[in-house]
């Protein structure tokens, strides 16, 4: 499993030939320095870089390029050395950007020779910096450990190796830098990119991000501690979207200069999650747009190292887009009517104009800027909505079962996976203004929150057109379809599904889990049916924390199920007394950490009588509705997203079949 470190953590390296990739999405210089114990460098010949491509252990390349692939051997690193140092810096005299500041946040990964990645690192917070130390692999007690470093230079190459105790640090950062140089005279120009896939004017302002391949947390970022309403995992919180997505998805980074709204000219942005130069296997190449039109989408048309990866970037990319166009023409909007107001109170406060043709031509001009304003930002807006559309069309027929929806003809060819996926889709994200364009709302897994599916009235955009039965009753059909989906897209036994349902209530609800035979037992019924299975699961809690805390990960009791569990609870709390409340409290706790992850159906209002004990409870859950509802606040720009739940459609065979072939699996 990747680390996903930060500045200061460290991890160790489970062999000695490794790569170190990185992806800045601008030119960059890679190059390393071997240090003794203190980080000295004693001399020339302990640097690796464009002009000396190679040293004992390690290999960079020769030019500046968007993408470098560090070879790294430990082994044949002589034994004097004890830090390596992966260096970045932008090249100078070009026409490229001037600082780190304004470009991507730069991304460091450290993978085998089979491409998994050991450890990894968004490079964020910098601004003046022209050179900085990435990473540092270093030696403690005879082993290789990688940290994040981070540190960034003003002053450039000559500044780091001077901190780095070089004497020829100016003379050697001239040499680099000229060896750069000579390297691309003596290249041959590539040919005129293809028009990017994707249209650079989505949106009115910059785009950000955290930095690629990691995904953001997205401004709703369903793994962060508060509900939105996208963590932008997020923000993907925001590493950066979003998400991640935290104070915005993610690190800002500008490098073309947006035109003014209404304008009609391009507007650049600078994302790492869809940079065009994307690490291998290349995206496909967009199609060639016709002259004067915007290039046609191209699913998989982001940063990544596989297509799944990509294709999870371009959909949070495309949750930012229109995050933005539309905060962009609220924005917009509100700026139009504050203008009015201000020029209608204007011409209020003299009286002379108060009344007679001159107030009433001020009165009328002052409106008829209101609308030319508002109409220029809906062209923008339906512009960009337009392109998003588009690109929707393409990406959506490309996706992975686990991120498709269920109407997707991906299913039609389903098998049980071999592998985990990165993502899940739990439903789908719009805006009003926005209404022709459904974003997937994809979380990691595992999960790392419970999920709580509401069945209030109040879960309903009128509250009017289903009665509490029927809410339920669309409650638990919501959670079966989202853990019929967990299920499959789990390899074959990797994932258990338990259900409570103390009243027998959702019989016809959990009839294609408990037919096609994908549960681990019956559903439970009655307050000791719920007992007994909230009882063997806190237990498999205790036992593997305990395991986990005792460095004997390995020490567990014969048969125990060490798959990832999951308990649907149906119509809380019907049939839970004050201990049983108190564990399933433990279990949304410390089970995720475990293993043991939680989906409730159930109405808040009727959970009062237990008082301010659930408050933890519900806040630690994820909150769905198994109706549209705008209830996913958007804490980075203020929107309140419409989110629609994933399910089957109706008269559709595509749940049992998917089941039916998880149960054959799990029986082969």
């Amino acid at each position: 499993m990747t680390a996903e470190l930060t500045r200061g953590q460290n991890h160790p390296l489970p062999r000695a030939r490794l790569e170190i990739r990185i992806s800045a999405g601008t030119p960059v210089v890679a190059g390393a320095t071997l240090g003794d114990e203190n980080g000295t460098i004693h001399g020339v010949e302990r640097v690796v870089h464009p002009g000396a491509p190679t040293l004992p252990g390690l290999e960079v390349s020769r030019q500046a390029a968007a993408d470098h692939r560090l070879a790294v051997d430990l082994d044949a690193v002589p034994d004097a050395v004890h830090r390596v140092s992966v260096l970045l810096a932008l090249p100078v005299g070009g026409s490229g950007p001037a600082r780190f500041g304004a470009v991507a946040a730069p991304f460091v990964a450290v993978t085998d020779l089979d491409g998994d990645e050991v450890a990894s690192y968004t490079i964020t917070g910098l601004e003046a910096e022209t050179a900085l130390v990435a990473l540092e692999l270093y030696r403690r007690q005879g082993a290789w450990k990688v940290r994040a470093v981070g540190q960034g230079y003003a002053g450039g190459l000559a500044e780091l190796l001077a901190d780095q105790k070089l004497p020829q640090a100016h003379q050697l950062a001239a040499s680099i830098h000229e060896a750069v140089a000579s390297g691309l005279a003596r290249s041959i120009p590539a040919p005129p990119a293809a028009a990017p896939a994707h249209h650079p004017d989505h949106g009115t302002a910059p785009r950000t991000g955290p930095g690629a391949p990691v995904p953001p947390a997205s401004p709703y970022d369903p793994q962060g501690a508060s509900a939105p309403g996208p963590q932008t995992s997020g923000a993907p919180g925001r590493t950066g979207a979003p998400q991640p997505y935290p104070g915005g998805p993610g690190e800002p980074a500008t490098t073309g200069r947006p035109s003014a709204p209404g304008a009609g000219g391009p507007i650049d942005y600078s994302h790492p999650r869809r940079q065009n130069a994307a690490p291998p296997p290349p995206p496909p190449a967009a199609p060639p747009a016709e002259p004067g039109q915007p290039a046609r989408p191209v699913a998989g048309d982001a940063t990544g190292w596989s297509m799944e990866e990509r294709l999870y970037n371009q959909v949070w990319g495309m949750f930012e887009d229109l995050a933005r166009t539309t905060a962009a023409y609220r924005s917009a909007v509100d700026f139009a009517e504050s203008r009015m107001e201000k020029e209608l109170d204007q011409v209020l406060s003299d009286p002379r104009s108060r009344i007679g043709g001159q107030g009433d031509a001020a009165r009328e001009a002052a409106r008829s800027r209101h609308g030319e304003l508002v109409s220029q930002a809906r062209e923008v807006l339906d512009r960009d909505v337009a392109q998003l559309v588009a690109e929707a069309e393409v990406v959506e027929p490309a996706l992975p079962a686990a991120f498709a929806r269920w109407d997707n003809p991906v299913w039609h060819a389903y098998r049980v996976p071999m592998e985990i996926p990165m993502a899940l889709r739990l439903g789908d994200l719009h805006l009003p203004e926005a209404d022709r364009i459904r974003i997937p709302m994809l979380i990691r897994l595992p999960l790392e929150r419970g999920l709580w599916i509401d069945s209030g009235r109040s879960a309903s955009l009128d509250g009017s057109f289903a009665d509490s039965h029927e809410m339920r009753r669309l409650g638990l059909e919501t959670a079966v379809a989202h853990a019929a989906r967990l299920l499959a897209v789990y390899p074959a036994g990797e994932f258990t599904v338990h259900v409570i349902d103390p009243a027998g209530s959702g019989a016809q609800a959990l009839a294609p889990l408990v037919h096609s035979g994908v549960l681990a037992a019956p559903p439970a019924q009655g307050a000791a049916g719920a007992a007994d299975v909230l009882a063997r699961l806190t237990q498999r809690v205790d036992l593997v924390q305990m395991a986990l805390r005792g460095g004997a990960p390995d020490a567990l009791p014969p048969g125990l199920d060490t798959s990832q569990q999951l308990l649907v609870v149906n119509d809380f709390p019907h049939g839970f007394d004050d201990r049983a409340v108190n564990q399933l409290r433990y279990l949304a706790d410390e089970g995720p950490a475990v293993g043991v992850h939680l989906m409730m159906v159930a109405d808040r209002e009727e959970s009062a009588g237990f008082g301010p004990l659930l408050d933890p409870l519900w806040r630690s859950l994820l909150r769905l509705t198994p109706v549209a509802h705008d209830h996913l606040a958007d804490p980075w720009v203020g929107h309140a997203w419409t989110y629609e739940p994933p399910l089957v459609p109706p008269g559709s065979q595509v749940l049992q079949q998917v089941l039916a072939q998880v149960a054959a699996a799990r029986r082969s």
